[in-house]
């Protein structure tokens, strides 16, 4: 392979290292085996650019070319003419992808699912990059530079990956660039110059200023010198990006920038993030908390409504926000005469937990916490300030258990006008079969909570759907329309139909998002996991304000007061507490936290010594730890092994049957000599290169106590080294394989056990790996040394002979 096809195989191989970097954001990662193909596409076009060759500028715009059809090829081969060639309507289709992919961006937990928008920017940014990196460091012959590049991808990575396993991808893309520089010639480094320091010095040309040498840097020093710097700027570069928005359920959701006398929250769109959460392969713990409700399968914690429908998606309108007041305000549309309950809750966020959104029951009437919140009373949500987020908070919540009766539900008067108003728009493209399936379910119907129960009991039961987080993510009106065809989803789906459904009945209606009661531990206190995320439609009655339905099957509780018989409680009668729950939450962890996830999560792993409640606890390792602690494993086992693979690799390599040739018989007969020099090292009988092979045949023999074949093989191979070496006219051994063989089989049977397992493991004759590279390196200082007098003696501006002298030479008598 010729030096430029080495230099474009190493910045292929440079680019792919630090694509790896990417991996942590996007699961399932296949994406990356589609860059690697499409790359090396781009990359084999420019080498055959290059072999024809074609201008530096025409190569890099035929591999821009190729790039573009490749990505034509994989993201809009419907809209190219022909299905190959990109037209108008192929860039209409990659723009509108990449608009998609910079909203999930924002919308998604990392890691995102590798949505069309978002595989459409990774694999495009890969092809960017590694067309730059091909083009500076193979095509205009300059490694250096085609750092920068790849700089950008990882620090992208970096920044946005929060931390997660950087040090890994740090120098997986460190050890790409470096490979890079080692790729290109030295003698092109070392027309460099000082590294930043101006373009490179033509042969001759004398320096120009205090900053440039008259003696250009050694080649390898100047490669040293900016691989160091680019490293370093990789360290820092990353801690000075901002991190990326994890999402509602994951963290950093939601955004408060209030000034604390007022604000803005802005729309967010909790999908990705909730199925993303659902689909965690651990159910990590998010929250744990403590209360004194009798029964908490009503416990659920609510993070923010949805309450805007575009006929893309459910989100958070746009509110003002202000402090949070002590105590809050009464909800709004909850009559005296419905039956409350007042509740006290203990809350403790997991400390990986971080997002702007603070989870607690619903309706809250106050919250103690610290740090920047502010509260936005229409949700009645509130949201963090000044990157205020939930993570390690403990916080205590007083609310409502709303109890109402069936006959109030039912009874319950108009809402007023501006309320029915909002909550019951519906966008122009919501198909008509929405509102057509929502008239048809809930015929006969007298009044709106009677239609509310049985949108809720088609959904949870009598329907026929089915329960399953692995379907598309969907939330627009052609996805509303799909779920009610295909019958088949999660919360998201259940919720947001039966909200649109309700709407198109007259019911006002929203979506709250947060999480399920959890599941109850051996000390009484309650763990809500990742899991637990979940969605559910919220619909207005006057009198009961905001009242939450269930209808999405196997999740959640179906809420007493949409059942045949509702139970009655006092009117604002504080629950007692429990005699297991406690007034604040404990960092320490419970005994259950022992048991395997199963029994911990149904609370069946028995009574704790001191029933105290606990904090959170992270699930698990980081995945940091967890690659770090395989790749210890992976160096205590592999390191030790390493004499034995070279040995057995350099056994095979001096066995192997070569040529025909004489040569090839004289270097066969040496290499079987060497082995069994070697082979005799590593059973303890140092070599001793003064002998004749004959003296040394017959020391082999009697320090290695041989008798029989072994010694008489080792007699036949020194007799075919002298027969290379000193006869007139050589004539080859055969059997020399077999003769090795047998030498090695002897020495091993009078040698000791631990003498033949040491000669195995950690064979003596393995320092010729030191000798090797020992030679190498003085080689290499020499021919620089050599290189860098013969560059000196080129730069050095020659003298012209004077007159006088020329006249007095013998020439010129």
């Amino acid at each position: 392979m010729s030096g430029r096809g080495r230099l474009a195989l190493c910045a292929y191989a440079a680019t792919m290292m630090a694509a790896c970097s990417m991996l942590p954001l996007v699961s399932p990662a296949p994406w990356i085996l589609q860059a690697a193909i499409l790359l090396a596409l781009l990359s084999g076009a420019g080498a055959l650019a290059r072999r024809v060759p074609l201008a530096r500028p025409l190569t890099v715009l035929a591999q821009a070319v190729v790039g573009l059809l490749a990505l034509t090829a994989v993201f809009a081969r419907e809209q190219a003419i022909g299905g190959v060639l990109p037209g108008p309507e192929v860039f209409e289709h990659l723009n509108a992808l990449l608009q998609q992919g910079a909203s999930d961006v924002g919308n998604y937990a990392i890691p995102a699912p590798a949505t069309s928008g978002i595989r459409l920017m990774l694999v495009g940014g890969v092809l960017v990059i590694g067309l730059a990196v091909d083009a500076l460091a193979v095509t205009f012959r300059s490694a250096a530079p085609a750092g920068l590049p790849l700089l950008a991808l990882y620090s992208v990575a970096a920044g946005l990956s929060q931390g997660g396993a950087s040090w890994l991808w740090f120098l997986l893309a460190g050890a790409g660039y470096l490979l890079l520089l080692l790729a290109e010639s030295r003698d092109r480094l070392s027309q460099w110059g000082r590294v930043f320091g101006g373009t490179a010095r033509a042969p001759g040309r004398l320096p120009q200023g205090v900053f440039e040498s008259a003696t250009p840097l050694a080649p390898v020093r100047t490669g040293r010198r900016i691989g160091v710097l680019a490293l370093g700027i990789a360290l820092v570069i990353p801690a000075m990006l901002p991190a990326l928005d994890g999402g509602l359920l994951g963290p950093g959701g939601g955004t408060g920038n209030g000034d604390g006398t007022g604000g803005t929250i802005s729309a967010v769109n909790p999908l990705v993030s909730l199925q993303n959460s659902l689909n965690q392969p651990q159910d990590r713990e998010v929250l744990r908390y403590n209360t004194n409700a009798q029964d908490t399968k009503g416990m659920y914690l609510r993070i923010v409504a949805l309450d805007e429908f575009d006929g893309a998606s459910w989100k958070s309108s746009e509110r003002r926000i202000k402090d949070v007041p002590d105590p809050l305000p009464r909800p709004d549309g909850l009559s005296p005469s419905v039956n409350t309950t007042e509740v006290q809750t203990s809350i403790s966020a997991a400390g990986w937990y971080a997002q702007s959104w603070l989870p607690m029951p619903f309706p809250a009437t106050q919250v103690k916490i610290k740090g920047d919140w502010r509260f936005e009373p229409v949700g009645r949500t509130l949201v963090g300030d000044r990157k205020q987020t939930t993570q390690g908070a403990q916080y205590t919540v007083a609310s409502l258990l709303v109890q109402p009766t069936a006959a109030q539900l039912a009874n319950a008067p108009a809402p007023p006008a501006d309320l029915l108003k909002e909550y019951t728009q519906v966008p122009d493209s919501l198909p008509s079969v929405v509102a057509a399936t929502a008239r048809q379910v809930t015929h006969g119907a007298p009044n709106n909570y009677e239609k509310a129960v049985k949108l809720q009991d088609w959904f949870s039961t009598s329907g026929g759907f089915t329960y399953n987080t692995q379907v598309q993510s969907g939330s627009g009106t052609e996805a509303i329309a799909n779920f009610l065809k295909e019958k088949e989803g999660f919360c998201v789906h259940f919720s947001f139909s039966m909200a649109a459904m309700a709407r198109t009945l007259g019911i006002p209606a929203r979506v709250a998002v947060g999480f399920t009661p959890g599941a109850p531990l051996a000390d009484g206190t309650m763990s809500v996991g990742l899991r637990d995320a979940h969605a559910w439609p919220e619909l207005y009655f006057q009198g009961v304000g905001w009242t939450r339905f269930e209808p999405t099957p196997t999740r959640g509780s179906i809420p007493d007061y949409t059942r045949q018989q509702a139970p009655a409680g006092n009117p604002s009668s504080p629950a007692q507490p429990t005699h297991s729950a406690s007034a604040q939450p404990s960092a320490a962890p419970s005994a259950a936290d022992s048991c395997p996830p199963g029994a911990r999560r149904l609370g069946d792993c028995g009574p704790t010594a001191a029933a105290t409640p606990a904090g959170p606890t992270d699930s698990g390792p980081s995945a940091s730890t967890l690659i770090g602690t395989v790749l210890a494993v992976a160096a205590l086992l592999v390191l030790p092994l390493l004499p034995l693979l070279w040995r057995r690799r350099v056994r095979a390599r001096r066995l192997g049957s070569g040529g025909r040739t004489p040569a090839d018989a004289v270097a066969r007969t040496l290499a079987a000599w060497q082995e069994i020099t070697d082979t005799a090292w590593d059973h303890g009988i140092p070599p001793d290169e003064s002998q004749t092979p004959r003296k040394a045949a017959a020391r082999v023999v009697r320090l290695g106590r041989l008798d029989g074949a072994a010694a008489t093989s080792v007699h036949r191979a020194a007799g075919a080294v002298e027969q290379v070496l000193y006869a007139p006219h050589p004539e080859p051994t055969a059997g020399l394989t077999e003769d090795v063989a047998r030498v090695a089989e002897g020495l091993r049977t009078q040698a000791g056990r631990w003498t033949s397992l040491r000669a195995i493991l950690a064979p003596r004759s393995a320092v010729r790996v030191i000798w090797a590279l020992s030679l190498r390196w003085e080689s290499l200082k020499i021919r620089g040394s050599e290189r860098a007098r013969v560059w000196g003696e080129r730069l050095r501006p020659r003298r012209k002979a004077s007159p006088d002298r020329a006249k007095s030479s013998p020439s010129g008598v």
